[in-house]
């Protein structure tokens, strides 16, 4: 694997701005996952890694080396999409071994059986390998997907959204099973998504993009607690943080516009009075859904309390994060 830096890079097609200046460093070995709404740029990060497309400016070095007159082949990356991208005429273990056929590689047949082996093994699919890529399903197409792209050892894999076709439980089996070999196989790995949940779970650092600029690089946790921004602020949380003027509780420090607060940091009992709109019944936790002034707030709640739709409870902000009328971070 390899360590990857992007410095100043920048990209725009005709007057639409792809990515805008962006420097980062991919650690060796790390699992970095770009997030972003559509448009934010990650897709055409992704591509300007790969050599899929061509910086306007800036560079991009893999391992050490600037690529820049390297193509896609000598780059050393691989892809994996959110579509499958499979051979439909050709079995599993010939879709597996198809990578490593490439002239460019020269892999001899023993080692080709090796690895193709070896990843159906690591992907537990194993007993699929002499079906046809048709006569799979959803989530085992993309396993196969994510086999073409393990059996090359690259420098870096590339994931552009690849759980984001599959049902929910198979997202969840995936996300698990994806993570568990990155950290077995201690690879490099950057993977796009719009999904705040994939993020959390899956990243050791997490790149949040607006509009073609990288906003904020860090820790899920650092993204999480200290974000630097309202807008950096609401790409990471489920529920949604809730978003508040700064008179609602006052004691605010100056030039506080908004404040935000997760759904855990809103403290029961003292407060402001707050109705209670709905009730979810989540099992370990109880979702509360207030009114609040006139603002909408969810709030989190111990599972053995009573709350019920149409009364009232009160509440208070612990730790609020602070903005100004820019969306910047008041600290």
């Amino acid at each position: 694997m390899a360590e990857v830096v992007l410095k100043n890079l920048s990209k725009s097609f005709g007057e639409n701005v792809g990515v805008d200046d962006i420097s980062m460093t991919i650690p060796d070995g790390a699992f970095v996952v770009l997030l972003g709404p559509t448009g934010a740029g990650k897709t055409t990060t992704l591509r300007l890694i790969s050599g899929l497309e061509k910086g306007d400016s800036g560079e991009i070095w893999i391992g050490g080396r600037n690529v820049a007159s390297e193509t896609p082949a000598q780059r050393d990356v691989a892809m994996v999409f959110q579509q499958y991208s499979l051979y439909p005429h050709l079995s599993v273990r010939d879709n597996l071994a198809f990578p490593l056929k490439s002239p460019i590689l020269r892999t001899p047949p023993a080692e080709i059986e090796r690895k193709v082996a070896e990843v159906a093994d690591v992907l537990q699919i194993t007993h699929k390998l002499d079906n046809k890529a048709t006569a799979l399903s959803g989530g085992e197409m993309q396993r196969v997907s994510i086999g073409r792209a393990l059996v090359r050892e690259p420098s870096i894999y590339l994931m552009d959204e690849p759980l984001s076709s599959l049902d929910a439980k198979l997202r969840t089996d995936l996300r698990v099973e994806l993570k568990r070999i990155q950290a077995n196989l201690g690879a490099t790995l950057l993977y796009v998504t719009h999904d705040q949940i994939e993020a959390m779970t899956m990243a050791t650092h997490v790149g949040v993009l607006n509009e073609g600029k990288l906003v904020q690089f860090g820790s899920p946790r650092e993204i999480y607690e200290n974000p630097n921004s309202l807008y950096v602020a609401g790409r990471l949380g489920l529920p949604r943080i809730n978003i508040l003027p700064a008179d609602v509780f006052g004691n605010v420090p100056s030039g506080t516009h908004q404040i935000a607060m997760r759904p855990e940091h809103i403290a029961q009992g003292d407060g402001l009075e707050a109705d209670i709109q709905r009730v979810e019944h989540l099992g370990d936790h109880n979702r509360l859904h207030l009114n609040l002034r006139g603002h909408a707030i969810t709030t989190i709640a111990d599972p053995a309390t009573d709350y019920r739709p149409g009364t009232q409870i009160k509440i208070s902000p612990r730790s609020p994060l602070c903005f100004d009328v820019d969306g910047n971070r008041i600290r």
